[in-house]
């Protein structure tokens, strides 16, 4: 299609700043006109003129300029050297020709349970409001699970990343690579689900460190300015933080949670609620359990209540400090493959607790066999198929 003159520069320009074909927003098009001193260009969201560049609800795709289809069309970075002499130029890679939004968005697994805050967090994400969440609560609850179900259920795209004491700005906002002998700058996760309106997961983000500081702006609602491209990011309609943690951000007291880190104060302050995630109910844990045993063609509603019962026996004795381990919910699903692929509970039940100190795993199996008398505890084998285990590992776990 020929272009106006006016309209090829609103074109470039458009492309400049958020990238070839980018998909953008109704504030980002404004945004370009007033730069411009142009009116609103409706010849882009009006089908009738263009074609049909809508690419879903107030997002529309940057048409091509002449029906190019040549890489990125996108101002030159100038990288000045030491010497400054030496010059070299860095593109943008426009990562939105990357994405299929039906990719980003979770798929519901017919294994998972709601259970505690499912129903506030879909509430939070529902709204399409800037909100941050921060979940806090012990391993194999099911923060990270609930949170990309949530997105599933609400068909909103979801970004996750896992954080670690070594992620830094390079990690989250973007970074230069070298791609076929070219200098170009990649948008990091944190940019791209800006952009997208997307659901943006800091998973583990109490193994962070004082690095994850350049979310600051971020976790405000705010843009962030990309110094090494000279380039504003705003947030798109949509876009929201959830934190998962094994902790307050405060540290691990007990050690149960080595790695965890103090988090600052200013950061934990960006996040308005905390939603505390604790075990379901037996009711829920017994419901969860049982689906899994369906799904695997082994179904034993006695031994699924039997296991809750004893899980739940030991978590009272851990809260009363009797015990310094728990069995979590992703426990009871590992043993339930396990009994899938031995067909013996107490076998099942012993290789998901051999990763516990001798005490404490005796202690585990014994009050399992007398919660079933029906198991006996003397007949279980050290034999391990090798094959099975690799079965075992390798299915996928909803919790």
């Amino acid at each position: 299609m020929t272009y106006t003159a006016k309209r090829k520069t609103f074109l470039r320009e458009a492309s400049d700043t958020y990238g070839y074909e980018a998909v953008v927003t109704k504030a980002e098009l404004t945004e370009v006109a007033e730069r411009l001193k142009t009116g609103f260009p409706y010849w882009i969201t009006n089908a009738k003129v263009m074609g049909d560049y809508k690419v879903s609800k107030g997002k529309w795709k940057l048409p091509s300029i002449n029906g190019e289809e040549e890489t990125v069309e996108s101002k030159p970075v100038v990288i000045e050297t030491k010497t400054s002499e030496v010059k070299s130029e860095a593109t943008t890679l426009d990562m939105s020709t990357y994405f299929n939004p039906e990719e980003l968005i979770p798929k519901k697994d017919p294994l998972f349970v709601a259970h505690g805050h499912f129903s506030d967090l879909t509430k939070v994400l529902r709204a399409g409001k800037f909100y941050p969440v921060f979940e806090t609560g012990e391993s194999g609850t099911g923060k990270t699970y609930m949170t990309e179900q949530a997105c599933a259920k609400l068909k909103r795209e979801f970004i996750r990343v896992n954080i670690t004491v070594e992620t830094d700005e390079d990690d989250l906002l973007g970074h230069y690579a070298l791609i076929d002998g070219n200098t170009v700058w990649q948008d990091g996760p944190v940019v791209i689900a800006m952009e997208r309106g997307a659901v943006l997961l800091l998973d583990e983000i109490d193994l962070a460190s004082n690095k994850v500081m350049c979310l600051q702006p971020i976790l405000e609602g705010k843009g962030v300015y990309l110094k090494k491209v000279n380039r504003m990011v705003k947030p798109a309609e949509g876009f929201t933080v959830v934190a998962t943690a094994n902790t307050k951000g405060k540290g691990s007291e007990d050690g149960r949670f080595v790695f965890t880190n103090i988090l600052n104060e200013a950061f934990l302050e960006r996040f308005p609620i905390t939603m505390e995630v604790g075990y379901p109910s037996a009711q829920t844990e017994k419901k969860i359990v049982n689906k899994v045993l369906d799904s695997l063609g082994v179904s034993d509603s006695d031994f699924s209540e039997k296991l809750v019962n004893w899980a739940n026996a030991i978590r009272k004795t851990f809260y009363d400090g009797g015990i310094d381990e728990v069995i979590a919910t992703r426990r009871l699903v590992h043993i339930s493959n396990a009994f899938a692929i031995f067909k013996d509970r107490m076998k099942a039940i012993e290789m998901c607790v051999n990763r516990f100190d001798e005490d404490t795993k005796t202690s585990f199996l014994d009050l399992y066999s007398k919660i079933d008398a029906g198991v006996d505890l003397e007949g279980t084998s050290d034999d391990e198929s090798d094959e099975a285990l690799k079965e075992m590992h390798g299915a996928e776990q909803p919790y």
